[in-house]
């Protein structure tokens, strides 16, 4: 969900934008590894730090806030960071890109709490299972033996 709309918003609706403000500084092609790391990344810490948190306590509001309040985070952490150390980073890209992050962030975290407790556990869940399941040593059953 948040990769289709951060694509959507990055390939169509602010495209102009940050060609405009930005087209000096972007690569000529897209490093796919980099970017889908960063995807996962920051999916897992809006499940973590948002989600999650919202089914603990069953509040579709605290999963909007907490997700706003993780993509301001780390939006201005990277956008300020950038216009502190960049010689050409625009404060309109700082201002624009954090609002954008946190409408995001907050947006995906919402639905995904809507997704996931209409229809049972939430994927962390289901990974948390499988790798403990998985991570544990094996005991056989003593009962078992013939």
């Amino acid at each position: 969900m948040f990769f289709a709309i951060d694509l959507v918003w990055l390939g169509v609706v602010a495209k102009t934008f940050y060609r405009q403000h930005l087209g000096h500084l972007l690569a000529a092609e897209i490093n796919w590894v980099a970017a889908i790391a960063f995807y996962l990344l920051f999916i897992a810490g809006i499940v973590f730090f948002a989600v999650k948190p919202a089914l603990a306590v069953n509040s579709a509001t605290r999963a909007l806030v907490d997700g706003a309040l993780f993509g301001f985070f780390t939006y201005a952490t990277y956008d300020l960071t950038n216009h502190a150390t960049m010689r050409d980073w625009p404060a309109i890209v700082t201002v624009v890109d954090m609002v954008w992050g946190t409408v995001l962030s907050g947006s995906v975290a919402y639905l995904s709490y809507q997704v996931s407790s209409r229809f049972g556990r939430t994927v962390a869940d289901r990974f948390t299972l499988w790798w403990r399941l998985r991570t544990r040593p094996f005991k056989p059953d003593r009962r078992l033996h013939i």
